[in-house]
C-alpha cells in the first residue's frame, strides 16, 4: 500500500532540516513554501549552534551530509564572548558563571570579560541562515513547491489537506506539520488561537561588512554595548573567525538590538531592507569608537533590514487538544528573541524529534508523542529566552494584555 506524504508548511529551517530526515528514512513527503524561491527575502543573521543543536542536525542527516554541513560551519576560537564598550573601545569586565559546552542555556560563563559559548571542539560553531537552508535543501529540490501559502487546512477521514491562499487544496496527506514561522496559519487553527506571538517593542537591525571592518576586533565573538543614549541601550553582536580574514569574497554580519523606543525606523516598518535600515544603523553608531565604526561605515548598504522582536507566551509552550494529523514545528511553536541564540538551536531539535519519530511512517498517537516532548524543551527554551531578554532589552510581557502580532508579520528572517 502506497503511503500518503506528510505534508510541509514552510520552507525555513526547521522544515527543510525534517524534510531530510524523511528524506532519508525514504518517507514520502510534500513542502509548501510561500516565496518564489529560498531567496527571495533577506535571510537574516548568523546562528550560532549550541551543542544540542548540533547533536540534532548530525542525528538527523545521514554522515555524509552532516559532515558536508559541519565543514561549511564557521568555527571561532577565542574562548568566549568578550564585552566591549562602544564609545571606549574597551573591554568590560563580566562576572563568571556557568562551565564552557552550556551553550544554550543562555548563562554567562568563563571569566574575566568572556561569556562561554563553545559547542564544539572548544570552538564557537555558527553559520548564516541561507547557507543552512541551501545545505538543507539539497536532495528535496523536487519534493519543494514554492508560490504556496498554506492558510490552513481540512482533515478528512484517512488524512488532511493543506489549504492555499487561492482557495486550492494539496493532495491528502497522513499529516500535517506546521513550519511556517510566526505567521503560521496552521498553528493557529491547530491551537485555536492558543499559540500566540507577542511584540515585545524591542527592535533590531542587522547587516553585514567586508572582513575587513572587523580588523579593530580579532578573532572572537563580541557584544558591543552601547549605554549612552538617554532613551534606553542597545548592543550589537558579531562573530569574527580568524580563518575567513583575509578572504576578500567573505563578509561578517552583525546583529543589533535595542531597548524599546532606542531603534526607530520609519512608521515602525519591520519589512525595511536596504539603504534606510543601514543608514539607521550608521546615524545611531556615528559616536562609537573608531576601531568599531566601520563594522557600519563600510556595511554593504543593500544587506541592511530592520525587524521586530517577538516572543511566543512566556510561561510555556500551551497545551490544545491533540489532533493526529497535525501539529507544529519551529518558530510555529515557539517563537523567540534572539536572546541566548536559543531559537534556531530548539527548532532543529523540533526537527530531529519529529524525524527520529516518524523514520518508520506517520503512526496515529506520533503527534501527542512529539508534543509531550517537545513541550518540556520548548518551553524551557522560550523561558530562558524571555529571562535573557528581560534583563537585556527591558521588556515585559503580560500574557493577558500585551500586544499579540495578530496580523501578518513580514519578517526578514527565514522561517525556522
Amino acid at each position: 500500500m502506497t503511503q500518503k506524504p506528510i505534508l510541509i508548511s514552510g520552507a525555513g529551517l526547521a522544515s527543510l532540516l525534517l524534510a531530510r530526515s524523511l528524506l532519508r528514512y525514504k518517507i514520502p513527503f510534500r513542502v509548501f513554501e510561500r516565496d518564489a524561491s529560498l531567496s527571495s527575502r533577506g535571510q537574516g543573521y548568523r546562528l550560532r549552534l549550541s551543542s544540542e543543536g548540533l547533536d540534532a542536525i548530525e542525528s538527523a542527516l545521514e554522515p555524509a551530509a552532516w559532515q558536508k554541513f559541519y565543514d561549511r560551519c564557521g568555527k571561532t576560537g577565542g574562548g568566549g564572548m568578550k564585552t566591549i564598550d562602544a564609545t571606549t573601545g574597551e573591554a568590560i569586565e563580566q562576572p563568571p558563571a556557568a562551565p564552557a559546552g552550556n551553550s544554550s542555556s543562555g548563562e554567562s560563563g568563563g571569566s574575566d570579560n568572556k561569556e562561554s559559548l563553545s559547542s564544539r571542539e572548544g570552538k564557537v560553531v555558527g553559520i548564516a541562515r541561507g547557507d543552512m537552508r541551501s545545505l538543507f535543501m539539497e536532495g528535496c529540490e523536487q519534493f519543494v513547491q514554492f508560490n504556496k501559502h498554506v492558510k490552513g487546512y481540512e482533515l478528512t477521514t484517512e488524512g488532511v489537506r493543506a489549504i492555499f491562499s487561492d482557495g486550492t487544496k494539496s493532495e491528502e496527506g497522513s499529516m500535517l506539520i506546521g513550519g511556517e514561522g510566526i505567521n503560521s496559519y496552521v498553528a493557529k487553527q491547530l491551537s485555536n488561537g492558543k499559540l500566540k506571538v507577542y511584540d515585545t517593542g524591542a527592535r533590531g537591525i542587522h547587516g553585514q561588512a567586508p572582513t575587513t571592518a572587523f580588523k579593530g576586533l580579532g578573532e572572537g565573538v563580541f557584544r558591543i554595548v552601547d549605554n549612552s543614549r538617554p532613551n534606553g541601550s542597545f548592543a550589537v553582536i558579531t562573530n569574527v573567525r580568524a580563518g575567513d580574514m583575509d578572504d576578500p569574497n567573505t563578509q561578517f554580519g552583525w546583529t543589533m538590538v535595542g531597548e524599546p523606543g532606542v531603534i526607530k525606523a520609519p512608521n515602525d516598518d519591520y519589512t525595511i531592507v536596504g539603504e534606510t535600515a543601514s543608514n539607521i544603523a550608521r546615524e545611531l553608531t556615528k559616536n562609537w569608537h573608531h576601531s568599531l565604526k566601520p563594522l557600519f561605515t563600510e556595511s554593504t548598504t543593500s544587506e541592511g533590514a530592520f525587524w521586530k522582536i517577538t516572543i511566543s507566551t512566556p510561561s510555556g509552550v500551551p497545551v490544545w487538544p491533540n489532533q493526529p494529523r497535525v501539529t507544529v514545528i519551529g518558530d510555529a511553536a515557539h517563537s523567540m528573541t534572539p536572546a541566548g541564540g536559543l531559537g534556531a538551536n530548539t527548532a532543529v531539535r523540533d526537527s530531529a524529534l519529529l524525524g527520529r519519530l516518524l523514520k518508520g511512517g506517520y503512526y496515529e498517537g506520533a503527534t501527542a508523542d512529539y508534543e509531550k516532548e517537545m513541550r518540556v524543551y520548548g518551553s524551557e527554551a522560550v523561558g530562558k529566552s524571555y529571562g535573557m531578554a528581560s534583563k537585556m532589552f527591558k521588556i515585559h510581557i503580560d500574557e493577558d494584555n500585551s500586544t499579540t502580532m495578530d496580523g501578518e508579520v513580514r519578517d526578514n528572517r527565514s522561517s525556522s
